[in-house]
């Protein structure tokens, strides 16, 4: 495996989340914020600074696997996104749940309800990577 980056794509934020070196576990990175910071200056500064190998873009897929307005938004971003990054492959992932399990996640851990804005988009990217990983690792047998 090599370093991936998660993003979850929003219209305020987008959650940007990476694997380690060895792009065995994800990590959240930040929250870019679309009013203040250009999103393809800043993901191409973390993809230099991190040796970044594979983009992960969240795909907001209907429940019944259809894509509608949300997934074309998503799409015209990730299209953007790999014209600025033409190097790296972008897979998109489906992110159905990925919020709520996120939410889920930081509840268990003893977060307040309203503290998740400032980590939930990140939380969210962390969730789009790990399903990423899930769906591309191979399956290990453990030694006794």
């Amino acid at each position: 495996m090599h370093p991936a980056l998660g993003i979850d794509y929003g219209a305020a934020r987008i959650g940007i989340a990476a694997t380690d070196a060895c792009g065995i576990l994800a990590h959240p990175v930040e929250s870019i914020h679309l009013q203040r910071t250009n999103p393809f200056t800043r993901i191409a500064e973390i993809v230099r600074e991190r040796g970044i190998r594979t983009l992960v873009l969240g795909l907001p897929l209907r429940m019944d696997g259809t894509e509608g307005t949300a997934c074309a938004k998503v799409r015209h971003f990730g299209e953007k996104l790999h014209s600025f990054l033409p190097e790296l492959p972008l897979i998109y992932v489906d992110e159905y749940l990925t919020t709520s399990t996120a939410q889920e996640k930081l509840h268990q851990a003893g977060k307040k309800a309203k503290n998740f804005r400032p980590i939930i988009d990140q939380a969210a990217a962390v969730e789009i990577l790990n399903n990423w990983l899930e769906s591309t690792s191979p399956d290990f047998t453990l030694l006794e």
